[in-house]
């Protein structure tokens, strides 16, 4: 089973740009989990007639979002991240924006995230650190109980320096603090399996670019998509590959295969 996760940055402008169509029948996903669709269900013009459509969008119009694409049709659908904490703040309310979509399948719980930015200034890296990033790895560890997880998607971090081309200039930056690193490594702490790096220890690869000097053609990038796995599904585990020729968003597609 191929899984694909891409931050599209906005689907409707990939689209039109030809890049989902080109994507999709290059390499064929089994399911396909998109982040940051900026969009609605009907918004878009999708024509994948083999793919079951499963949106999760935010309320405010042409923002945020998540959605999967699967040609394998879920056993259920779980919208959102179910807690009891307040998120909402100045910028808005995460459990507004569509930033959780869970499909339960025979064999685990597929989670696609778009974890929100801690914003240039740090403004929301106190939300992140003590409410998002504890909510999530509880959820994920409540899907456990039942099946195991394979978790994609947009985590806005950088975890090691190697995941990052500047690191020794961006440890107080957005996305490389060590409060956000320390997420992704409670996450590892509490049994799950970084798919690319578990495979590819000592590659540099990236998967995000910022606009701004030519960083994706000097390739100046970060590795803040992943792929994790519960522990008991890493012998399921066939590849984790990182698409860095595939243009169309800022973010580029990631991949693992499992075999059941």
């Amino acid at each position: 089973m191929k899984i694909f996760s891409w931050n599209v940055n906005g689907l409707r402008a990939v689209i039109r740009k030809g890049a989902l169509q080109d994507f999709v029948n290059q390499y064929q996903p089994d399911i396909l989990c998109l982040q940051e669709t900026k969009a609605k269900q009907g918004q878009a013009e999708i024509d994948l007639p083999e793919y079951e459509e499963i949106w999760n969008s935010a309320e405010r119009a042409g923002y945020s979002g998540t959605a999967i694409f699967t040609k394998v049709k879920p056993i259920s659908i779980r919208t959102n991240l179910p807690t009891d904490v307040i998120f909402a703040d100045e910028f808005g309310d995460p459990l507004n924006e569509g930033r959780v979509l869970t499909a339960e399948f025979e064999n685990f719980y597929l989670v696609d995230v778009y974890t929100p930015n801690s914003k240039n200034a740090l403004e929301r890296l106190s939300l992140r650190e003590k409410k998002w990033d504890p909510e999530f790895l509880k959820y994920l560890k409540t899907l456990e109980e039942t099946k195991p997880v394979v978790v994609c998607g947009d985590f806005n971090a950088a975890h090691e320096e190697i995941d990052i081309a500047r690191p020794k200039t961006n440890h107080h930056s957005a996305g490389f603090t060590d409060e956000e690193r320390q997420g992704i490594t409670n996450l590892l702490r509490a049994g799950l399996i970084d798919t690319f790096r578990f495979l590819h220890p000592d590659s540099v690869r990236y998967t995000w670019w910022s606009h701004w000097g030519q960083a994706r053609a000097n390739n100046v990038g970060w590795r803040i998509d992943y792929f994790f796995i519960s522990k008991v599904l890493k012998k399921k585990l066939r590849s984790a590959e990182i698409y860095e020729n595939v243009m169309g968003s800022d973010h580029c597609p990631i991949s693992i295969d499992l075999e059941f």
